[in-house]
Formats: structure tokens, C-alpha cells, sequence
């Protein structure tokens, strides 16, 4: 699930302070918008969003390439499929 030297991600959105399931949807908005194949970093709290969100996007088709621990919050990459969600 998590690499030792994450990819660049194409975008970034914080979403530390929005509660759930408003991340969740506001990542896979962006998602929507994005590229096939781009990666998107977003910045969640810690508790029910890091819990929830990366499990959401692996059910609707999304790629988690990365979390990471950033002490007071996460950062989770992940990428948009080539083919359609």
C-alpha cells in the first residue's frame, strides 16, 4: 500500500477540517475532474477521516499509492484509474 519514495502528485487539496463524508466526497469531485492517470494528495485529519476516506475511494475504483503520517495529519495519494469509475 505504501511506497518508499511516493510520486509527485499532480494536485493537492487540504481538506483537513472537513468532516466526514464531505472529504470524501469533495476527493472523488476532484478526481472527476482530473486527468486518467493523474494522482491527487489529500490532506485529511486523523481519526474517522483517515479511517473512512482511503477505504471509500478503494471501493469506488481509486488507487491509493501512499499514506503517510505528517504528525497532526495524513496525506494520502491517490490516483485517478485510465478507465473510467
Amino acid at each position: 500500500m505504501t511506497q518508499a519514495n511516493p510520486s509527485k502528485p499532480d494536485a493537492q487539496i487540504d481538506l483537513r477540517g472537513t468532516p466526514c463524508p464531505l472529504n470524501f466526497v469533495k476527493t472523488k469531485l476532484h478526481l472527476e475532474k482530473m486527468m486518467p492517470g493523474s494522482m491527487l494528495e489529500v490532506w485529511l485529519d486523523p481519526g474517522e477521516p483517515i479511517e473512512q476516506v482511503p477505504d471509500s475511494l478503494r471501493m469506488e475504483g481509486y488507487q491509493i499509492e501512499h499514506i503517510e503520517d505528517r504528525s497532526g495529519f495524513f496525506a494520502i495519494q491517490v490516483r485517478r484509474p485510465q478507465a473510467p469509475v
